[in-house]
């Protein structure tokens, strides 16, 4: 063979191919965006899934708390009463130690007597704190 036909053979120099530094900066930066977005607006729908899920606990909560006074007369002292008593009348358990808590894990407050009412069951929201807005505000048997 011949040197020219050596020359021939050989692979054309390869073209420099791929992403410049500022190209894969951009791309993380885009990916990150939308990962805090979409991030922002599941955490945000979870909390209003949880104050609808408080809402409808409490109100079953409550039923729970006269169904044990129509059987003992009295209402019970703590929410823990509704799992485990020795009333008499007791035909428990109404509830399960799970749904002593909120969507957010927080035990409920339960006051005997309450404000104006029997008894109180409030939850404090998001926030685990008395008074809030939106998702914060307070959760109350009414």
């Amino acid at each position: 063979m011949t040197r020219m036909h050596r020359q021939r053979r050989r692979a054309p120099r390869a073209v420099q191919a791929g992403f410049t530094l500022i190209e894969i900066i951009l791309v993380v930066v885009l990916i990150g965006a939308i990962v805090a977005f979409a991030a922002s607006r599941l955490l945000g729908g979870r909390d209003n899934a949880n104050v609808k899920l408080t809402h409808s606990q409490v109100t079953t909560l409550a039923d729970k708390i006269s169904r044990f006074e129509m059987d003992t007369g009295q209402l019970p002292a703590s929410l823990q009463d509704l799992v485990q008593s020795d009333a008499q009348g007791w035909l428990g358990p109404y509830a399960k130690e799970g749904e002593l808590k909120d969507a957010w894990g927080t035990p409920y407050d339960y006051k005997v007597p309450g404000d104006n009412q029997p008894f109180d069951l409030i939850s404090y929201g998001a926030d685990k704190k008395p008074g809030g807005k939106s998702v914060d505000a307070d959760i109350k048997f009414e």
